[in-house]
């Protein structure tokens, strides 16, 4: 009889939570190719979101709370192919809701998409202006704009070598790293930084000798290279093995990742970056995880890592969602839309407050070096863990 009862009692439970209401989000992701490493980044800030919320009984509208469900989508690592991934998601499993997918030039060519149904759509890895430039109302980005990184590292950079007056650039044939790219070259000549070698190498480029071999003879004071993970630890590998150094060497955005550290060993070590987010940055905010090291702490215990700034990017744009669906009381688009654009809140990750266009203009990024293997945040000054060291072999 006991039995028969705990039975009944689970029968009703299990019954209760698959007929409860779900919002659905669709997040089309690069899961194969060569962007799965940054795919596995934003799945794991999503999932960590998603599971949370569902724990504590979902979201409420009305008096009926609503559990998320996320229905993911490959697109194989082909920006071009994305387009199809988001229309899919709407057209055939009408998700309520999406989740841009990975870089500024697959959002842009799938935000057309978004706006053509009036499906919000938040961006968590898509900085580069032309993403927001083709006046889409649905899409929003927490990524503030490429000139916000680089500034910071310019003013670092001038302040510890103040005789510092050439850059060679390298750079992937894509959206993000071309619009960094023009950051560097607008920043550098605004402090008399001379431009002496702009180089790109295309997308799946396994070999930088030529590249390289023309860089040893220029012997610049500042090497900066912009590009994914995989083309950087494999360039980084490069430079050493032609036994370039200098005393500035900045790499964008790879050394942001643990799988960047792990991957280049040694050979990381002074390498300076930029980045929208790092777990010593400390904020309270009213949202789910109510403060960001409540934040890195659930992460940590859930996939036994430091979170980067993609993955913590990747939770607050459920977060996001999450305070626009609680404010509208409703998963209608436009609703959702408008509630989004009034958003001006400090949350775990900083303050988000969206722009004209759609993005993120609330934030202030922060400048780090590698050392002894560990990510050290030099500027600003508030936070810092360290000071700016010279010299990479």
């Amino acid at each position: 009889m006991y039995r028969a009862c705990l039975f009944l009692v689970f029968l009703f439970s299990s019954t209760f939570i698959h007929s409860q209401p779900i919002i659905y989000i669709g997040a089309p992701l690069p899961l194969t190719g060569k962007l799965a490493l940054e795919a596995a980044k934003q799945k794991r800030g999503y999932d960590l979101w998603a599971n949370l919320v569902n724990e504590q009984g979902g979201i409420k509208i009305g008096e009926i709370n609503h559990h998320i469900k996320i229905i993911y989508s490959d697109y194989q690592s082909d920006s071009w192919k994305s387009r199809q991934a988001v229309e899919d998601l709407i057209q055939k499993n009408n998700v309520n809701l999406l989740f841009a997918p990975y870089g500024s030039e697959a959002t842009r060519t799938s935000s057309a998409v978004a706006q053509k149904y009036s499906i919000p759509m938040i961006a968590v890895t898509a900085s580069s202006h032309q993403a927001y430039s083709r006046g889409h109302s649905y899409l929003f980005g927490v990524f503030t704009p490429n000139k916000t990184l680089v500034e910071p590292l310019m003013d670092v950079v001038k302040q510890a070598i103040p005789e510092v007056n050439n850059i060679a650039l390298i750079v992937r044939k894509d959206l993000f790293p071309l619009s960094i790219a023009r950051e560097v070259i607008s920043s550098s000549e605004k402090r008399g930084i001379k431009i002496i070698s702009y180089e790109k190498y295309s997308i799946g480029t396994s070999d930088y000798s030529s590249l390289l071999k023309q860089l040893k003879e220029l012997n610049p004071i500042w090497i900066c290279a912009l590009g994914y993970n995989a083309d950087l630890v494999l360039l980084r590998k490069q430079m050493s093995e032609y036994g370039i150094s200098a005393p500035i060497l900045t790499m964008l955005a790879a050394p942001a990742y643990q799988e960047f550290i792990d991957a280049t060993g040694l050979l990381a070590e002074n390498v300076t970056s930029t980045s929208w987010w790092h777990p010593a940055v400390q904020y309270k905010s009213k949202d789910t995880f109510g403060t960001t090291k409540n934040f890195v702490q659930l992460f940590q215990d859930r996939y036994g890592k430091l979170p980067d700034y993609v993955e913590a990017s990747a939770a607050l744009a459920g977060v996001l969602f999450q305070l626009a669906i609680e404010r509208s009381q409703s998963i209608e688009g436009k609703l959702v839309r408008d509630e989004l654009a009034k958003i001006d809140e400090t949350t775990f990750w900083g303050p988000v407050r969206f722009g004209e266009n759609g993005q993120n203009n609330a934030q202030a990024p922060l400048v780090f070096q590698i050392q002894k293997g560990k990510p050290v945040i030099i500027y600003p000054e508030r936070i810092a863990l360290g000071e700016l060291r010279l010299g990479v072999n």
